[in-house]
């Protein structure tokens, strides 16, 4: 593939969390009228491309991820009309465009899983999802202890048409999301078409939720989670990656390619790596830099292990601080414990916001400068921190309530954007609107709105404009080789090699350090020391030819 069209190598893709980005009607919930009205605010911010979560017509169990028909938009958000329209307007500025796929399960209200509970045991319409007997005298107990991702059995018992207790359904999320049995070719022609349909209205990529769980084991064995088998019944399993090499020749077939972005979560970084070879995705989500904590020797070992695992394949690496599954990085990184898994979210702790912003600074300029693509969630541009005060009866997910409170969820790092004004909704809804945003905004964003932020370039927001401005016209940053640099103990410093050479150091030691020689300082974190040195917890570009 000739590398200039291969935009995906070296963008840096914004993700949109629809029903929080703003509210173009007045309910409550984020819309894309609602982004259309702020496509300014993303041309401005520089970004390439914009990765949606799922706008489809969806009953809203899992925020959009329990999908009742692929090719509608949901009418919270809007129409397929408006969602064409905005892939052409945000074209227009030079932004291109990544859907949201879930192959994994469909929506309990999708007509497949209607028709299958009407049609009973053994229908061709139940063969779709995994469909079966219970174990037990009266068939009262699951089929296996597979348990639910989200807390709980993995399954759950349906009523036969008359209404006795009959089969159970497999469902590796919420009860509402039923799995798709990806064995039978009704399934996989299904989301061929569902590729093509966006694809054919100018999508650019499709981002892949739960990339490695399509296949599953179907003797259904048992398996002792804290000793998985190999191979695993239900994640990465080898018959995985035919289903993606038939999806590239379908990305491929397009004049202008299309990008396949997997969300791949596995400790193996071999197995991680082989659903980039040439014929399969394009990229995958780079996890476990996410959850590194912000030491120096543990960043360096991540990004070390992430260089070499995609080498071999030819993959960009990719680079992500948050998303909408895991608190924010501006609340981790002011915390003692700067780490996070899905396990271990640490959500109450003590954090120090300052603290958390100065590093978030140095990390934004540590991912622009890496080699590969970098992803920003929506309203890290603003230094917004985890929510974590939410009242208990205005959380909304499943996590939280599946695991009776014991894991609050992800509400915290949903709460809809502030635009502008001195109280919610902070220009998330128009000034008329009827309803209070889905989720409460805390009174302190005052001060973190896009307008409050917008006229100061030190501030968070200016330092992403100059930031990813200054990334466009540097040609050595992006997709390329990177060479590490001798440096203090605590120290980040690597050079990205090239005609016109950057070297990127990050202080992540215990006092000030002379700056690396150079030509000229081209952008910082944040101030120097009045000796000229960098701070803790600041980074710097030096241009050195």
């Amino acid at each position: 593939m000739d590398d200039t069209a291969a935009w995906w190598r070296s963008a840096v893709i914004y993700q949109i969390y629809p029903r929080s980005f703003a509210d173009g009607n007045g309910d409550g919930l984020g819309d894309l009228r609602g982004v259309r009205a702020h496509l300014d605010h993303l041309a401005a911010l520089g970004v390439d491309a914009v990765w949606f979560n799922p706008w489809y017509a969806s009953p809203q169990a899992d925020a959009g991820y329990d999908v009742s028909d692929y090719r509608a938009i949901d009418p919270v958000f809007g129409s397929l009309e408006e969602a064409e329209e905005l892939i052409q307007e945000a074209h227009a500025l030079g932004i291109k465009i990544i859907t949201d796929v879930v192959p994994n399960h469909c929506s309990d209200q999708h007509p497949w899983f209607q028709e299958a509970l009407r049609t009973g045991p053994g229908s061709a319409a139940r063969d779709l999802f995994w469909f079966r007997p219970g174990r037990g005298a009266d068939g009262e107990l699951p089929p296996n202890e597979w348990q639910s991702i989200f807390g709980g059995p993995a399954w759950t018992r349906t009523k036969n048409p008359d209404g006795t207790p009959g089969e159970w359904y497999l469902h590796l999320f919420a009860a509402e999301q039923p799995d798709l049995n990806w064995d039978n070719p009704k399934v996989r022609e299904e989301f061929e078409d569902v590729l093509r349909f966006w694809f054919d209205r100018g999508a650019d990529g499709v981002r892949i939720d739960s990339a490695a769980l399509l296949l599953k084991d179907r003797t259904l064995a048992d398996f002792d989670q804290a000793d998985p088998p190999n191979p695993h019944p239900f994640e990465d399993r080898d018959e995985v990656h035919d289903v993606y090499r038939v999806w590239r020749e379908i990305a491929d077939s397009y004049p202008d390619k299309r990008a396949l972005i997997g969300e791949v979560w596995l400790p193996d970084a071999d197995r991680f790596a082989a659903y980039m070879r040439p014929d399969e995705l394009h990229t995958a989500f780079n996890f476990a830099f996410l959850g590194c904590a912000w030491q120096a020797d543990a960043l360096r070992t991540v990004i070390d292990e992430t260089l070499a695992v995609h080498a071999p394949v030819g993959a960009p690496a990719t680079w992500v601080l948050s998303n909408h599954d895991v608190p924010r990085h501006v609340t981790r990184y002011g915390r003692a414990d700067t780490s996070f898994t899905l396990d271990y979210r640490q959500l109450g702790a003590y954090t120090d916001r300052e603290l958390g912003l100065r590093r978030s600074r140095a990390a934004l300029l540590l991912n622009l400068a890496l080699p590969g693509s970098v992803y920003l969630y929506q309203g890290e541009e603003l230094g917004l921190e985890e929510v974590e005060d939410i009242p208990d009866e205005l959380r909304q997910d499943p996590m939280f309530f599946r695991t009776h409170g014991a894991n609050p969820g992800r509400d915290g790092c949903r709460v809809p954007l502030p635009w502008s004004g001195s109280a919610a909704p902070f220009g998330f809804s128009p000034a008329d609107a009827t309803d209070s945003p889905w989720l409460p905004q805390p009174a302190t964003w005052a001060d973190r709105t896009v307008e409050a932020l917008a006229g100061d370039p030190d501030s968070m927001l200016g330092l992403y404009r100059r930031a990813i401005a200054l990334r466009r016209t540097l040609a050595v940053l992006g997709d390329g080789p990177m060479n590490w640099l001798a440096a203090p103990a605590g120290v980040l410093s690597f050079e990205r090699p090239g005609a016109e050479p950057v070297v990127c150091m990050v202080n992540l030691s215990e006092g000030p350090v002379a700056l690396a020689p150079h030509a000229e300082i081209l952008l910082t974190s944040g101030p120097l020391t009045a000796e000229g040195e960098l701070p803790v917890d600041t980074a710097v570009w030096l241009r050195i030819a």
